[in-house]
């Protein structure tokens, strides 16, 4: 099956694009979840959360995109169907702000289950933060490849990203995609991997939008996966990612969610009953990703 990151096509199971694999058969190792999240750089987990309360929560964004007239008239709203000319759609918010109108999606990324993995992998107390991504992606949206921390970075270094398919979510609909051994590139980490968006304001905050120029410049090959509504992907802030496109007439729903240890430091920009985000990237002329990459010579 040939797929497409950005303007290319790549084939599963060929050069540039393998298969991810699970940790479920490790689920109650502790030790065994814990190098496998440093030596794969992410942890698979099939059905971490109750699949009724993903779609639940589904039905929340659904209801959104149609009240902002987002889907389709002619199709049921539980195919999330894309009306014409319409883009994507982001609810990020704090979970105080989202409460009213997603309160499954925060019952799904703030259950006990989740924190009482996060505690096993980092072996204390944990805090989310305050602030969540959901988002639903349209026909030819995808995320090009990039490292968490550029955005959220002031903190502790040791924030993990749980990302969370909010229904099936098939390779055409624009899954996520690791980039495995990325959290290696050492060269990588020490230019690109010191940015921040508010400080630097580098045009998308992306490394590049070129998977395979990733890969032929700096090695290791991209992974993905079918997800299907109860799996979750989790993986640090020097995992490099990207989606596949979405090539369908259907919205891909999914959320971003951070977790960390509770006695280390919290990026501000972050917690909160109103976090202030993003308060200086992309509000003024942008630099070109390409004018930075030469100056870190990567």
């Amino acid at each position: 099956m040939n797929v497409q990151i950005g303007n290319r096509e790549m084939e599963m199971g060929g050069k540039y694009l393998t298969e991810l694999r699970s940790s479920n058969e490790i689920w109650d190792d502790t030790e065994a979840l814990r190098r496998r999240l440093k030596e794969d750089g992410y942890l698979l987990i099939r059905g971490l959360h109750d699949r009724e309360e993903v779609l639940a929560a589904r039905m929340e964004f659904l209801r959104s995109l149609e009240a902002q007239g987002k889907l389709d008239p002619a199709s049921p709203i539980e195919e999330g169907g894309i009306a014409s000319g319409n883009k994507g759609a982001m609810w990020g918010k704090s979970a105080d702000e989202l409460q009213a109108e997603f309160p499954n999606f925060l019952n799904v990324v703030n259950s006990p289950k989740v924190f009482a993995l996060f505690e096993r992998i980092l072996g204390g107390p944990v805090l989310t933060y305050d602030y969540k991504w959901p988002r639903a992606i349209a026909k030819g949206g995808n995320t090009g490849a990039h490292y968490d921390i550029v955005y959220m970075g002031r903190g502790t270094k040791n924030v993990y990203t749980m990302w969370t398919p909010f229904g099936d979510i098939p390779l055409d609909l624009g899954t996520l995609a690791m980039l495995l051994d990325s959290q290696r590139y050492e060269r990588i980490k020490r230019t690109y991997g010191q940015m921040d968006v508010d400080r630097d304001n580098v045009a998308t905050g992306w490394f590049s939008d070129d998977p395979v120029e990733i890969v032929d410049q700096y090695g290791g090959q991209w992974a993905t996966t079918a997800f299907e509504a109860g799996d979750a992907i989790i993986f640090g802030m020097y995992m490099m990612h990207a989606s596949l496109n979405n090539t369908t007439d259907r919205f891909r729903i999914s959320a971003d969610t951070r977790y960390q240890l509770a006695s280390e430091p919290v990026d501000e920009r972050w917690i909160g009953k109103k976090p202030k985000g993003h308060y200086a990237w992309g509000k003024t002329p942008s630099k070109p990703l390409a004018e930075a990459r030469k100056e870190w010579g990567v």
